[in-house]
């Protein structure tokens, strides 16, 4: 790894000001940005990011460059497929047609057939007019703080950020339970899953899909009860509705152990959504389905999409595929993982701030609460985050009061990255009690 040396200058430099005010004449005022001075990226390789500030950060949060910021291979494989052919998806063209047979191989029957989409947005959105089509039914549940996209119909099912919109009168909720939480039994859990059914079909909705990320991200990625997703699942298909299980940002590897989310919590999902780490940056999604589903479903519905089903696309997804194997990113993912948790639990039992280690592979967190109340301390995780950044690590927040760290980096971390991270963690941690 290439030796950190950050400052605890964080003040961005001019250009970076000028930058952030142009932003804003052609952007808006209110699109989101991290830090309370925003980091200008003017370059990145590997783990690594460089500031117009000057200083190089680790980035432990950032799972687009799945496989590593500006991958020689990645970029190779998209330049020499542009170079050659890039028609679009209604042209026969082998390297789409290689990388579907490869992602497909790495999934459980029946999950046998794939839709190509731009990103995780467009995927859920078509994998929920897969099931609302396949079950003749509109329910949905969600669990009460997620996010799955930004279409129309995703905003109407969205519960973990800011909108305008209402709910959707097909929608309903739940709770994801956490054994760190005794106060929400598993039993408790199941029987809100019993009365959301119940209350939609009263309404004539029906149950057409239950929507999840298996590792419960922007939940706060909670320790889930064990039976407690056998149990969702089963009362789902029971009252007619499919499970779809958003891997977005659990999947391709993320827990180390497995290549979805949904093995690494013990479930085989109706239907799975891909997004933006497939391509490393090159936009990509999927949604990967039984046969029969999208047979049924493309019968009697032209879909098609120009720039997904493209080579290019095509190559990219290959090329993080061929990668994660060659360079044996899953194995050093549980190699750092290993020493992140250990590090990250010595920090735990050192300070009254924190509860409980979170999350497993390359996507951990740690909870912030305040010491004398037991209540979730947001204000306290963002501090940390901040300095965090000055000590020269990105990390991010998650949780309903943004309480948890966000410990997501690419696949390619090792244990050095991580050792780093802890020391930085430690760092900061003193400071912000300071």
């Amino acid at each position: 790894m290439t030796a950190l040396h950050p400052t605890l200058e964080t003040r961005p430099p001019s250009e970076a000001s000028d930058l952030l005010l142009r932003r804003q004449a052609v952007l808006g005022r209110h699109t989101p940005m991290f830090y309370r001075d925003p980091l200008q990226i003017v370059a990145a390789r590997g783990v690594q990011v460089t500031g117009s500030d000057g200083r190089t950060y680790l980035d432990a949060y950032n799972n687009v460059p799945h496989v590593g910021h500006c991958h020689p291979a990645i970029i190779e494989a998209v330049s020499q497929q542009m170079s050659t052919v890039n028609v679009h998806s209604r042209y026969l063209t082998d390297t789409p047609i290689e990388y579907a047979e490869r992602l497909l191989s790495l999934f459980p029957a029946p999950l046998d057939m794939m839709f190509f989409t731009n990103s995780g947005s467009e995927a859920n959105d078509l994998a929920l007019r897969l099931t609302r089509f396949h079950t003749r039914s509109t329910g949905v549940l969600v669990s009460d703080h997620s996010y799955h996209g930004n279409t129309q119909a995703l905003v109407s099912i969205t519960t973990g950020l800011p909108t305008s919109e209402p709910l959707g009168a097909h929608v309903r909720t739940f709770t994801a339970p956490d054994v760190l939480d005794p106060s929400f039994s598993v039993e408790d859990a199941l029987l809100q899953i019993d009365h959301a059914i119940a209350d939609l079909q009263r309404t004539g909705h029906g149950v057409a899909a239950a929507l999840f990320d298996p590792l419960f991200s922007t939940e706060g990625l909670p320790r889930l009860p064990l039976g407690y997703l056998d149990g969702l699942c089963a009362r789902v298909r029971q009252a007619g509705g499919l499970v779809i299980s958003d891997e977005v940002q659990s999947g391709l590897g993320r827990t180390a152990g497995h290549m979805w989310g949904f093995e690494a919590t013990g479930f085989v999902p109706d239907l799975v959504v891909l997004g933006k780490p497939m391509g490393n940056g090159f936009p990509l999604g999927a949604v990967i389905s039984p046969a029969d589903l999208i047979e049924s479903f493309s019968e009697a519905n032209l879909y098609f999409n120009t720039f997904a089903t493209s080579p290019a696309a095509g190559a990219a997804g290959l090329a993080v595929l061929h990668v994660m194997e060659t360079e044996e990113l899953m194995l050093r993912a549980q190699q750092a993982s290993a020493t992140f948790v250990a590090g990250m639990q010595d920090l735990v039992d050192g300070d009254d701030r924190l509860v409980g280690v979170r999350g497993t592979g390359m996507f951990l967190g740690m909870k912030f609460v305040d010491p004398h109340s037991g209540e979730s301390d947001g204000s306290t995780a963002r501090a940390v985050v901040e300095a965090m950044r000055a000590n020269g690590v990105l990390i991010g927040r998650v949780g309903r009061l943004d309480e948890v760290l966000k410990i997501r980096p690419p696949l390619a971390f090792d244990t050095d990255h991580a050792d780093f991270a802890i020391n930085a963690f430690a760092k900061s941690l003193d400071q912000v009690r300071r």
